[in-house]
This record gives structure tokens, sequence and C-alpha cells, in this order.
């Protein structure tokens, strides 16, 4: 279980149940939320009563068929009396326990972060991610829907740092092709999507900017990257490829990703119009 954070006092007896049998933390979740039902002596449906939930719900939600989502897990947990142990487990769950185990030091520098500057190629930067759109990137990989579902929330959850009392300043580059590739079936996941593009570009701690498909070669052709500035005032980077990625400390190895970073976004649009190129490519994917 390395990287997970576990719980003090009277939740850790759960943790060590969890790490005897060997599971996933998803599937862990399950059973546990099943165990503490049927010790509570409540079927499918009383406890579907309790929660305002329907014993389908319940029932799909135990065997996996359907996501498993904080508000049912809060609710469970209030109504059995778990005392925060199932809604805990779900945040590490969702923050930490579908990231790959070398992403996650990537993630608890990502929520240290005073600011974040971001420069992507291909997809929509994560924190600026739809739900659909998070789950097209995962096509083609080999997961289970369980696992994809995992996947999602663990994304999604991470976008609260946006809007948090203390957000991190964004700084944002991307290049065009970004928002106007897709093919004709993805139209309305793209509409949704480059939507909410617009929408985070307005938040007060958001800088969003374009490299026009007019631009011709520039440094961004080397690949996406992340550099974020810690509390401290430390940089640490996180450069990514096709085949894996990593966090970049080394100072001489920062700097590189700095200079590149003030290179690529000398070669996009100013923020206004970038913000009014968006618009335009939205309204072509409405």
């Amino acid at each position: 279980m390395t990287g997970v954070r576990k719980p003090a006092g009277n939740r850790a007896a759960v943790w060590k149940r969890w790490e005897r049998v060997g599971i996933s933390t998803l599937e862990f979740l399950l059973r546990e939320l099943r165990r503490r039902r049927v010790a509570a002596g409540l079927t499918q449906a009383a406890l579907g009563e309790r929660i305002h939930f329907s014993d389908t719900h319940v029932s799909a939600v135990e065997t996996g068929t359907k996501p498993l989502k904080g508000d049912y897990v809060k609710a469970v947990d209030d109504a059995l009396g778990a005392g925060g142990a199932l809604v805990e487990m779900w945040e590490d769950l969702v923050r930490d326990g579908s990231a790959p185990v070398w992403f996650r030091d990537w993630l608890e520098i990502e929520r240290r972060a005073v600011m974040l500057r971001w420069f992507e190629t291909t997809y929509v930067p994560g924190l600026l991610q739809t739900e659909a759109y998070a789950r097209a990137t995962l096509a083609g990989e080999r997961l289970t829907p369980a696992e994809v579902d995992q996947f999602v929330a663990a994304r999604l959850e991470r976008q609260s740092i946006l809007t948090r009392e203390r957000p991190p300043l964004i700084a944002a580059v991307i290049d065009e092709a970004v928002i106007v590739r897709g093919a004709e079936e993805a139209r309305p996941m793209m509409a949704e999507q480059v939507a909410r593009i617009v929408g985070c570009a307005q938040l007060p701690n958001v800088q969003l900017q374009v490299v026009s498909t007019g631009v011709g070669m520039y440094p961004g052709y080397g690949g996406p990257f992340t550099l974020a500035e810690l509390p401290d005032n430390r940089r640490v980077g996180h450069a990514d490829n096709q085949l894996a990625a990593r966090i970049v400390d080394g100072p001489d190895d920062v700097a590189t990703l700095v200079g590149r970073w003030e290179r690529i976004r000398g070669y996009a649009l100013p923020v206004d119009q970038s913000l009014e190129l968006i618009k335009k490519v939205a309204t072509s994917w409405s």
C-alpha cells in the first residue's frame, strides 16, 4: 500500500484488514460497504431507504456495476455510523489509490503547489478535463470498467484545487490542435470540453494561452510537461512521453524546463486573444 495515507486511531483496524487480504483499494472498499451493511442487519432495500438511494442502486454499487461516488459513500458512512472511515478510504481511493505508484509523488506536489505551469500538445490538461473527455483518453487501454471509473474519479477529484480556498495559479499553454482535433462522432464531447475550458479560463487563478496552428516548428515539439512552484520557492517538473513519465527536480533539468516554458509561451497568443480563439472553437463544435 505504498503512497496511501493511513488514518489514525480507531480506523487503523480497517486498514489492517485491507493489507491482509491483498486486493485493490476499490474492491476492498466495496467489500467493506457490504460487510458493514450486513453487520448492521440491513438488507440492500433497508439501507437504500435510509440513505435515499434505491435498492437497485445499492446492489449495483456493491457488485461494482455502478460507479462508486462520494455522495453515496458519505451517506452510507453516516447511516452505518462508520465514523468517517469509509469516507476517508474513498478520499484516498480517488486521490491516490487509482494512481500508479510513480505518479503519487507528483499528486502530492500538485496539491502543495502555489503555481503550476502546464504545457500540453495532445490532450486537454487533466485539471481542465470533463468526465466524458477523461473517459475518452482511456479508450483502448487494457482496463476494466471499474478501473476506468476509478481513474476518472481520481482525475476529477484533482480538479478541486482549482476552486479551493487558496487555489494555485494555473498558467497553461496548449497547442491549438488539442481543441480542434476530434472525430465527427466526438462533437458533443468536444463541445462540452471546450466550453469547460472557456469557463476555467475565466477563473481569476487560471491563465490560458494557445499556440496557433499557424505557428511553424517551435520548442513545444519536445513534448508536454508541468512545472510546480512550491511554498518554499522550490521548483519541480513533471515530464511525460509515450513510455514513461518522471519527476524532474535536478537544478539543471528544472532550469531547462523553465527555459523551454518561456520560449514556448513566446509563441503563444496573448491571454485575451487565446480566449477569443477558444470561444470560436467552442462555437465550431456546438
